[in-house]
């Protein structure tokens, strides 16, 4: 049994901060892991994911240079600090898993596992 649990969400003003956490347990295989979000209305859109072994991060082009992705092996709990948030940012993010390559190009056709999402909203 896998679970992806995420932690950290809630209410922020425009240029404010806060710190996503997905605690993962269960036994499985990733090569990736990464944050995907989805707002009201439109499509599921990456945001970030990092390599498991190496650590290497990638990054949507609309949080580039104000999100940071990280990982805690250890724990098993990935991170997305958020920093200069703005209210486009607000969103359901979902923290996912992949055994493959694919999600750090930006797709979820392969995603393995799942967190129920949590909610991010920033009022202006």
């Amino acid at each position: 049994q896998v679970q992806l649990v995420e932690s950290g969400g809630g209410l922020v003003q425009a240029g404010g901060s806060l710190r996503l956490s997905c605690v993962a347990s269960g036994r499985f295989s990733r090569y990736a892991m990464a944050w995907f979000r989805q707002a009201p209305g439109k499509e599921r859109e990456f945001v970030a994911a990092i390599t498991w072994s190496g650590g290497r991060e990638y990054y949507a082009d609309s949080v580039k240079g104000r999100f940071t992705i990280s990982r805690d092996s250890a724990k098993n709990t990935m991170y997305l600090q958020m920093y200069s948030l703005k209210p486009e940012d607000t969103a359901v993010y979902y923290c996912a898993s992949d055994s493959d390559i694919s999600v750090v190009f930006g797709k979820d056709d392969g995603i393995d596992y799942w967190g129920k999402g949590i909610l991010v909203t920033v009022s202006s």
